[in-house]
């Protein structure tokens, strides 16, 4: 049986994945990141509203008090959830004018 070892060679990343080219540092790939994941998040909380909204309306129509405390959760979590996004991005952003950093633009 023959034995593979890695090469201790460099591998430039940006002939690997070539999105990579539009990013100048590593930071701008994370911010993008993050900028990414608070759309996301705000969606997803979107979602939940919905659906919690659309459980409490099913569960007082059937008289189901479950199904309507199951809606009442998942609606409070989905706030609760935002409101902590929405102060991450608040402390983020009190930390860029303490410090003077970019965190949340890429580029600058």
């Amino acid at each position: 049986m023959r034995q593979v070892f890695a090469q201790a060679t460099s591998v430039d990343i940006k002939t690997i994945f070539s999105p990579a080219q539009s990013f100048g540092t590593f930071g701008d790939l994370v911010s993008v990141i993050v900028q990414n994941a608070f759309v996301i998040a705000g969606v997803i909380c979107f979602a939940l509203l919905i659906f919690g909204g659309f459980g409490i309306i099913v569960g007082a129509g059937s008289g189901d008090t479950k199904r309507m405390e199951q809606g009442r959760q998942a609606m409070s979590g989905a706030v609760i959830g935002l409101l902590v996004i929405v102060a991450s991005v608040w402390i983020v952003q009190i930390i860029e004018k303490i410090t003077g950093l970019s965190l949340m633009s890429p580029g600058k």
